[in-house]
């Protein structure tokens, strides 16, 4: 018995192959003529140019917290002009050292945060080098628009607000924040931004439970919880003493509503006073860690450092560990002990030095080689042992020939809080925020060098 196929069956398989053996082909055709196509500038591109560019081009980010986005628009004679209806504001002044301003704007931020209002912060002035020295923008030294963006609110500087040129005085009610942590005083802290702004300001005294500690005379700390709740209306009206006297006009106003104003958040806590001193300090949290410099102030710090250090232009800065040790001033807290006796000597730093450089390299497997010294010391028997001790100094002897009497205490502190370790002087409100830098932008370690007595620093 013989097995026969279908008679059509090969011929369907051929036919079969055939198409598919076609179909292959046109697709390899078609996906040809596409690459082709992509290569080569085709005849319909000007004809749909327009759609594809709009259907690839991303829209521009916008930046909800520009300062344009909250004022009405250029800078007017007088504020209130310029103020957006429906935003309210706080504001206050500064009137310290440096760094203490820093610390007062940093808390000013954070009162802002916790009121849901817009800060707006005047300059820096030259109360550490001199009156003569004209006063240095906020967004000069600090990257505003990234501060925005970070705490996600906006920033506004006085400038931007009031015309720096105007001759026109603004009066305000403001509370005295000053007038209610001490007795010394009876009038509101002073400031000498308040006339440069020409601000004619009727302070009302705060409500002395404004105060951390209760009639203690040796402290003026007042809380952040206390002083944000003088910004709603209902504290603020039960609590509305009688105002003082406006120096330039003489009227009395009580508190305004819209731009909240204080006259001195140098002292401010949550918790307990000189807060930036521990890590838990909510205002350097929530606020200072985020006020970073500008990319200027960072690359003009960076020239200084490579020049230092004879960093060839095809190498990268090497880490560093920054150190500030502060004198001048802090002799008048000696009394009658001997400077040598008073101060901790290089061997004493050098020690906290060496403890840093451990802790990196137990933490991070880095061995610093770097050691930048930065002080306000005169004596040139002293830095010849910095430089005995194989540790770097700044050249700032054209540094204020070149940028200005506020750069070399600017780039200072930038060379301070760019390293992974820090060592600085105990009690010293730029060593303070220093450490605060290093240890939340760089996860660096810091030691302060304690002083004011023979052996002060052992342990």
């Amino acid at each position: 018995m013989s097995f026969r196929g279908d008679p059509f069956a090969l011929s369907r398989r051929r036919y079969l192959w055939i198409a598919c053996l076609a179909l292959i082909g046109l697709s390899f055709v078609g996906l040809l003529g596409s690459t082709v196509g992509s290569l080569r500038p085709s005849s319909n591109l000007g004809k749909n140019a327009g759609n594809w560019q709009l259907e690839n081009v991303k829209p521009p980010q916008v930046d909800q917290f520009h300062f344009q986005n909250y004022v009405k628009g250029d800078p007017t004679n007088r504020f209130r002009d310029n103020l957006q209806p429906n935003v309210k504001y706080i504001t206050s002044w500064i009137s310290a050292g440096w760094t203490n301003d820093v610390m007062t704007y940093i808390n000013l931020i954070y009162l802002g945060l916790l009121t849901k209002r817009v800060p707006i912060i005047g300059m820096f002035t030259p109360s550490h080098i001199g009156g003569h020295v004209p006063p240095i923008s906020f967004g000069d030294v600090f990257d505003v628009p990234r501060l925005a963006q970070a705490i996600n609110s906006p920033v506004l500087e006085w400038y931007q607000v009031k015309n720096k040129s105007s001759g026109d005085f603004d009066e305000i009610g403001c509370w005295s924040v000053w007038q209610a942590v001490q007795d010394r005083e009876q009038s509101a802290r002073g400031s000498v931004l308040t006339n440069i702004l020409k601000l004619d300001i009727s302070y009302t005294k705060a409500p002395t439970w404004i105060k951390v500690i209760p009639r203690y005379e040796h402290d003026q700390h007042s809380s952040f919880a206390a002083l944000a709740t003088l910004g709603f209306p209902e504290t603020r009206i039960d609590n509305a003493g009688e105002p003082d006297e406006s120096p330039q006009h003489r009227l009395k106003l009580p508190p305004d509503d819209q731009l909240l104003c204080y006259d001195y958040l140098y002292y401010v806590c949550a918790h307990q006073p000189y807060e930036f001193d521990f890590d838990f300090s909510p205002a350097w949290l929530f606020v200072g860690q985020y006020m970073h410099w500008t990319p200027k102030l960072e690359a003009l710090a960076d020239q200084y450092l490579r020049r230092a250090f004879g960093t060839q232009e095809n190498e990268t800065t090497p880490p560093w560990i920054a150190i500030h040790i502060r004198h001048g001033d802090f002799a008048a807290y000696c009394g009658d002990l001997p400077l040598d006796d008073c101060f901790a000597p290089l061997s004493v730093i050098a020690r906290r030095v060496e403890e840093v450089k451990q802790e990196i390299l137990d933490r991070k497997g880095i061995a610093v080689e770097h050691v930048v010294m930065t002080s306000d010391e005169r004596n040139a028997t002293w830095w010849e042992g910095v430089t005995a001790l194989g540790w770097y100094g700044l050249d700032h002897s054209q540094t204020v020939e070149l940028y200005g009497d506020w750069y070399p205490v600017l780039i200072d502190a930038v060379v301070q809080a760019g390293g992974l370790g820090f060592v600085g002087t105990d009690r010293s409100t730029m060593s303070i925020l220093a450490r605060r830098r290093v240890q939340s932008w760089k996860g660096g370690a810091g030691r302060m060098v304690k002083w004011g007595s023979v052996g002060a620093d052992d342990h």
